[in-house]
């Protein structure tokens, strides 16, 4: 049972109306009623009597909301006494999106002053996971063209860079051809870590034509520019936004030519309004877009 389906129900008992729980909720009314329709099932009873012209709560919807309101207010306790506060716009997020979370923030603030943010930093594959389950409000994320049970809001868009040690043949360049970084030693996170970065790298390099050699497969940004920064004879090629967070005087991060780049994206549940979503791109898109 989803702590989800007991808000809804809650909020629908208060209203005795699905489209103003919906509004309440700001989500879809078809999603409130699916949720009140598999709680009902879960518990074998119906909770509310339904008409054209009104909805009121069964014997058995009035027992389950007194229970059902005692288990919110637990959950919020349990909050409380981790930290998180009640009713917080819990946000998945990964390394390299301080600025844009920064700006967005401010922005979703600007539209409600009280609102209160949880970042979760969490491996794309989970942090999707955790967007369908319901433990998290919306996600950011680079190279996402599509989810399952989630819609993806293309947002901004970010260079792929090459990281190089200082001691690179490429180091002083301008900008690095895939082609004339081949012969070093390629290190990209695996696909099982980060999907989407590890697609747009090596199709980059297949439609350059360009087979590198490859390394041990990658793994955090921070991990990665320290390793290559050990080692002339290795690259890497990471977002912009992850390079400019780990500041390191032993690479250079150079544009790549011919240029690539990697689509960021707001990735939020498929039953939220429309006017939600659009002020959430709003926020996290590029200051010149």
């Amino acid at each position: 049972m989803e702590l989800r389906a007991l808000q809804y129900f809650v909020t629908v008992a208060e209203e005795l109306h699905f489209g103003r729980a919906a509004e309440r909720l700001h989500i879809a009314q078809p999603a409130v009623s699916r949720q009140i329709a598999r709680l009902e099932r879960e518990l074998g009873v119906r909770l509310f009597d339904r008409s054209p012209r009104r909805v009121r709560l069964t014997a058995a919807g009035r027992r389950v909301l007194a229970a059902a309101r005692e288990a919110l207010v637990a959950v919020d306790r349990v909050k409380g006494a981790a930290g998180l506060p009640a009713g917080a716009l819990r946000i998945g997020t990964a390394a390299g999106l301080t600025s844009r979370l920064e700006r967005g923030i401010d922005s979703l603030r600007r539209a409600a002053t009280a609102l209160d943010v949880v970042l979760v930093d969490l491996p794309v594959a989970a942090r999707l996971d955790a967007l369908r389950q319901g433990d998290l409000d919306l996600a950011l994320a680079r190279g996402v063209r599509s989810a399952p049970g989630l819609t993806v809001l293309p947002t901004w868009t970010e260079p792929l860079l090459a990281v190089v040690s200082t001691r690179h043949t490429a180091a002083d360049h301008a900008v690095a051809g895939l082609a004339e970084l081949a012969g070093s030693v390629l290190r990209i996170p695996s696909r099982q870590l980060d999907p989407p970065l590890h697609d747009a790298v090596t199709t980059a390099l297949r439609d350059a034509g360009v087979r590198p050699r490859l390394g041990r497969p990658a793994g955090t940004p921070r991990d990665t520019i320290v390793e290559v920064g050990s080692d002339p004879d290795s690259w890497a090629v990471l977002p912009a936004g992850q390079v400019g967070e780990i500041g390191s005087a032993r690479v250079r991060a150079i544009p790549l030519e011919p240029p690539v780049t990697i689509t960021g994206s707001v990735v939020i549940p498929e039953d939220l309004p429309r006017p939600c979503a659009s002020a959430h791109v709003a926020a996290f898109r590029d200051t010149t877009s």
